[in-house]
C-alpha cells in the first residue's frame, strides 16, 4: 500500500529530483500534499505534478493534510522545527540532510521521535548506493589503512540542473516576513552551535558549507572510517556555499584523511572517496544527482604478484541512489525495517562540523 506523503518545500531539489522519483515510485508513494511559502511555486509545481492539496503553512498541512509521512525539503533553518511538529502529529519523517544544525535542535528531534515511537529517516542518498556499500565492506575488512582522501569539488549546480531535463522554475514571491524569520533562525543556530549569534563571520560561513555540501562527504567518511580523533589542520581559505575552496586533515590515529571541498565555475562534478590500505586503493566515484541514472562507480586498484597494475571498475547498478533511498524509507515506515541514516547517526555529523570549525577559528588566533 503506498505511503500518503506530504512535501514541505517545492524548490529546485524537489522539482528536479524528489518529485520525479516519487512519481516513478507510484506503487510506494502517493503524493497528496505540497507546502511552500511561494504561492507561484505552489501553483506551478502542484499543477505540473498533479498534487491536489496545497498549503503555505506547514503546520496546516501536517494537521489537515491526508498524509501519514512528511518530507522536509526546505531551507536548512527549518528542518528541525518541521520534523518535530510532524513527529508530534504521529507522522513519519524523511528529512534531507542536514537533519539539524545544532545539538539542541537534534536533541529535540530525537526526543519527539522517542516520545511518539516515530521514524526519522535522514536523506544521505550517497550512502545507499550499492557501490558505496560494497566499498564499506572492503574497507572494514582491511587489516590496516594508510591514507584516505575525501573530495567534493563541483561546478555550479545550475550547469547540471539546466541539463537534467526536468525544467524547474524559481519564483520570488515570498512573504515580507520570511527574510527576517530566516535571519532570526540563522542567528539562533549560530548562537547554539558556535556560541555567537553572528551570521556573517567566516566561521559561520564555513559551518554552513559543512552542513550543506560537506554533510554528504563527512557522513560517508564516518560510515567508512568512524569519527576522527581530531583535526590536524585546516586551510586558511574562506569558503562559503557561493564558492571557494577548503581543506581539512583528520587524525585517525595510524593514518590521516584529507578532506577537500569547493565550488568553482567548471562544469565538472568531482566527488569521490578513496582509501589506501592492504596493498590496494578503493575509490567510490559519485556523479551529480541532478541527472538521473548516472551510476556511482567503485574502482579497486592493486598490483598482482608480477607487479602489474590491475584496476577493477564495478557499477553494481544504474538505479540511482535516491530511488534506492526512497525504497529504504518505505520499508522503514511500512515494514519496520531497520535503516542506517537515523537521527542519532546524523547527530554525529554535528560533532565533526564543530571539530573543523573550532580548528579554523584557532588558527586565526
Amino acid at each position: 500500500m503506498p505511503i500518503k506523503i506530504g512535501l514541505v518545500g517545492a524548490g529546485e531539489v524537489t522539482q528536479t529530483i524528489v518529485l520525479p522519483n516519487l512519481r516513478l515510485l507510484s506503487d510506494l508513494y502517493e503524493v497528496n500534499a505540497l507546502c511552500d511559502i511561494s504561492q507561484q511555486t505552489l501553483e506551478h509545481v502542484s499543477t505540473k505534478f498533479n498534487i491536489k492539496q496545497t498549503y503555505t503553512d506547514y503546520t496546516q498541512m501536517i494537521e489537515e493534510g491526508d498524509i501519514e509521512a512528511v518530507m522536509v525539503l526546505t531551507a536548512d533553518e527549518y528542518h528541525a522545527p518541521i520534523a518535530v511538529e510532524a513527529l508530534q502529529h504521529k507522522k513519519a519523517v524523511f528529512v534531507e540532510k542536514p537533519m539539524a544544525l545544532s545539538q539542541q535542535a537534534a536533541a529535540l528531534i530525537i526526543k519527539a521521535r522517542d516520545e511518539n515511537n516515530g521514524v526519522v529517516f535522514v536523506g544521505y542518498q550517497r550512502r545507499y548506493s550499492p557501490a558505496f556499500e560494497e566499498a564499506v565492506q572492503i574497507v572494514r575488512g582491511m587489516s590496516s589503512i594508510s591514507y584516505c582522501r575525501v573530495r567534493d569539488i563541483i561546478g555550479p549546480n545550475s550547469i547540471f540542473v539546466g541539463q537534467s531535463g526536468t525544467f524547474p522554475r524559481k519564483y520570488t514571491d515570498f512573504p515580507e516576513t520570511s527574510s527576517a524569520d530566516m535571519k532570526r533562525r540563522s542567528s539562533e543556530i549560530a548562537e547554539q552551535a558556535l556560541g555567537s549569534a553572528e551570521t556573517d563571520s567566516q566561521a559561520y560561513n564555513l559551518y554552513r558549507l559543512l552542513g550543506s555540501l560537506g554533510s554528504h562527504d563527512l557522513s560517508a567518511m564516518r560510515e567508512l572510517l568512524g569519527i576522527p580523533k581530531g583535526v590536524c589542520g585546516v586551510s586558511n581559505t574562506t569558503p562559503s556555499n557561493a564558492g571557494g575552496f577548503f581543506t581539512a586533515m583528520f587524525d585517525y590515529g595510524g593514518f590521516v584523511a584529507m578532506y577537500e571541498t569547493g565550488v568553482d565555475q567548471v562544469g565538472l562534478f568531482d566527488a569521490h572517496i578513496e582509501v589506501y590500505g592492504d596493498g590496494k586503493r578503493v575509490k567510490v566515484e559519485f556523479d551529480t544527482p541532478y541527472v538521473k541514472g548516472l551510476p556511482v562507480k567503485l574502482v579497486v586498484g592493486e598490483s598482482d604478484k608480477d607487479g602489474r597494475y590491475i584496476e577493477r571498475v564495478v557499477r553494481p547498478t544504474y538505479e540511482d541512489a535516491y530511488t534506492i533511498e526512497y525504497k529504504a524509507f518505505y520499508d522503514a515506515v511500512r515494514n519496520g525495517k531497520q535503516y542506517k541514516t537515523t537521527a542519532d547517526d546524523a547527530r554525529c555529523d554535528l560533532e565533526i562540523f564543530k571539530m573543523i570549525t573550532d580548528a579554523f577559528v584557532r588558527q586565526d588566533k
